[in-house]
């Protein structure tokens, strides 16, 4: 993920992220995140929290722009960002690598 990238206060957020007129470059049209032990659709932070959750992920402490979730017993960190409507693709991928056979990108 290219671009301007601030630590601050034990935080790393993409600082040109809000930047009027650029392209995100969103996800495809028809790609969807998927729990795949249930097959539930990932629609909401509100779903892929408590998915999170059953596998020892917390929230890690509050920004602005971003949600973030950390397990203890590891050094990763998983980062979206706090609207639901702004989910890329990368962000899936993102929650996909860091939770092997759990997450899947699928065509809708």
């Amino acid at each position: 993920m290219t671009g301007v990238w601030v630590f601050e206060d034990g935080i790393v957020r993409r600082a040109d992220s809000e930047a009027p007129g650029r392209s995100s470059g969103g996800a495809p049209p028809g790609k969807a995140l998927v729990h795949v032990p249930s097959g539930e659709v990932v629609t909401s932070y509100e779903i892929l929290e408590r998915r999170l959750r059953e596998l020892g992920w917390e929230r890690y402490l509050n920004d602005p722009c971003l949600l973030q979730f950390h397990q203890r017993s590891t050094v990763h960190l998983i980062s979206v960002p706090r609207d639901f409507a702004r989910l890329k693709l990368v962000h899936m991928y993102d929650v996909v690598v860091k939770t092997r056979n759990v997450f899947e990108v699928r065509d809708a």
